[in-house]
């Protein structure tokens, strides 16, 4: 395709847009019900408005749903690359293979670089990553289900909801406990016990993170004059923006803390007091005699 030819082809687009964009204004609202902005940001971060049904058991968040749907998906992809793309490795690696091999290596190197104790910690920062990252980008594809109420909602992602955060805290929080009694034994948990705040601080930093990015793509959507093209800059950047930065903070502090607490390297001891001012005066002696 030529120069001239993509920028026909480009000027054609931009203006289809503009047709599109003038006719959505012109048609207005179509009807229906709405939402007061106060309910739209309640429900997103309390989840007490629009509930789903679990296959007709019981009535759960949307999170719960979308936390379900992720990890089946995250499942399915693991065994079609266990059984259809790692039997198939060869010394010249391919595409796939080098992504796969790249990914892996580098959370198998945060985890080496952190503690000496890392085999099942590589595999925990990595399936962590994998759900934090996938999970977030989740909510661009606008999966749809149908409330209690009979309202349709796009399911967000699942750690925008507070408590699938907190349960990503505490089960970090477990793993780092889990490394420190491999390394220390029943003191790790004493070493562990120290950073009480530690899956407060994970949990709320997922949740107000994923929570803020929905918020405001909830805002911009609302008002129809932010709801044209601008909706789509901000909602992929912030989610993109947040499953990068998010899967690396929550990685990198679960491999730091499962250092600590793992490490066992005797400390050395401490010189009494009495030997430090001796060598200070010997030290004094030696600067006068020199004079």
């Amino acid at each position: 395709m030529t120069k001239q030819e993509r920028r026909k082809t480009m000027i054609i687009f931009a203006l289809a847009a503009l047709v599109f964009m003038i006719a959505a204004i012109l048609a207005g609202d179509g009807g229906g019900e709405e939402e007061a902005i106060q309910d739209v940001m309640r429900d997103a971060v309390l989840h007490d408005l629009n509930k789903v049904s679990l296959l007709g058991l019981i009535d759960v968040n949307p999170g719960l749903l979308a936390g379900f749907i992720v990890s089946g998906f995250l499942i399915l992809l693991a065994l079609i690359c266990r059984i259809f793309i790692i039997p198939k490795f060869t010394l010249v690696p391919g595409k796939i293979q080098l992504v796969l091999e790249t990914v892996v290596g580098l959370f198998s190197g945060m985890a080496k670089g952190n503690s000496k104790i890392n085999k099942f910690l590589g595999a925990y920062i990595f399936a962590a990553g994998a759900y934090i990252f996938t999970g977030t980008l989740f909510e661009l594809f606008g999966v749809q289900a149908v409330t209690t109420a009979g309202r349709s909602i796009s399911l967000p992602a699942p750690l925008s909801d507070i408590n699938g955060a907190i349960m990503m805290g505490c089960l970090s929080y477990l793993v780092i406990m889990s490394g420190g009694i491999a390394g220390n034994g029943i003191k790790g948990i004493g070493k562990t016990l120290k950073e009480y705040s530690l899956p407060i601080s994970l949990s709320f930093r997922l949740f107000g993170a994923l929570l803020s990015g929905a918020l405001v793509t909830e805002l911009v959507y609302y008002y129809s004059s932010l709801s044209y093209v601008l909706p789509v800059l901000v909602g992929v950047l912030f989610t993109l923006l947040h499953a990068l930065i998010q899967a690396y903070v929550l990685t990198m502090l679960t491999s730091l803390f499962y250092g600590q607490v793992s490490d066992n390297t005797p400390k050395p001891p401490k010189e009494k007091k009495h030997r430090k001012k001796n060598s200070k005066n010997k030290e004094m002696k030696q600067t006068a005699e020199a004079a």
